[in-house]
């Protein structure tokens, strides 16, 4: 299932707050995008279609819920962009995140523990 990056915003509110009308979803984005209310309603819709949301009927209007996991897509996700970019591979994208983007020293501490973990 292909979901564009403007289709995930939407989907990542549904995994925030399941069962929303497409006003409440429109509210959530409000802040950082400027879409009118009838974008982010047919981006509602591109989800259904895809099978990525379900609806409910409440009176007149209609709930959003995600019908994906998110653990499950992001999973799913990351594994293709790392097999398609990175051949596969974690170690060059862990290089790259930090020659391009830095990495904190809690970012650091984070993956010496998984390391550790995935070494026992």
């Amino acid at each position: 299932m292909k979901i564009s990056a403007a289709e995930l915003e939407v989907l990542s509110i549904l995994w925030e707050k399941p069962g929303i009308a497409a006003s409440d979803v429109h509210d959530a984005l409000a802040n950082d995008k400027d879409w009118t209310s009838r974008t982010v309603k047919t981006l509602l819709s591109r989800l259904v279609e895809k099978g990525a949301a379900v609806t409910q009927e409440d009176g007149r209007r209609y709930l959003y819920f995600p019908a994906v996991d998110e653990e499950a897509y992001k999973a799913k996700a990351a594994g293709q962009f790392i097999d398609r970019v990175f051949s596969g591979r974690a170690a060059p994208l862990v290089a790259y995140l930090a020659d391009s983007r830095g990495l904190t020293p809690q970012d650091i501490e984070e993956l010496e523990k998984l390391l550790g973990d995935l070494k026992k």
